[in-house]
């Protein structure tokens, strides 16, 4: 079973490659999803990875949780459940 983390304090110059290559030491990594600004298209500083196993989700999260990647200390950590926010209307 995969575990999805969410990755955050990213630099905003960071590319899903980064992240792929970084998050492949410890396991494999089956998807990578940097989130960007609706309307302006630019990154919003976070994104996440799909583990392939919960042992390598663990162990990235252990491993890089407040690492420094260009500069910045990641935060990495299991993600939530997307919250249902409703309608916006």
């Amino acid at each position: 079973m995969s575990m999805r983390l969410y990755v955050g304090n990213l630099a905003f110059d960071t590319t899903s490659a980064d992240l792929q290559t970084l998050f492949a030491r410890v396991g494999t990594v089956e998807s990578v999803n940097l989130i960007e600004d609706r309307e302006t298209g630019r990154p919003r500083g976070f994104g996440f990875v799909e583990m392939q196993t919960n042992e390598e989700g663990a162990a990235a999260v252990a491993q890089f949780n407040g690492t420094d990647l260009a500069g910045r200390a990641l935060k990495v950590n299991e993600a939530k459940p997307r919250e249902n926010r409703g309608s916006r209307y």
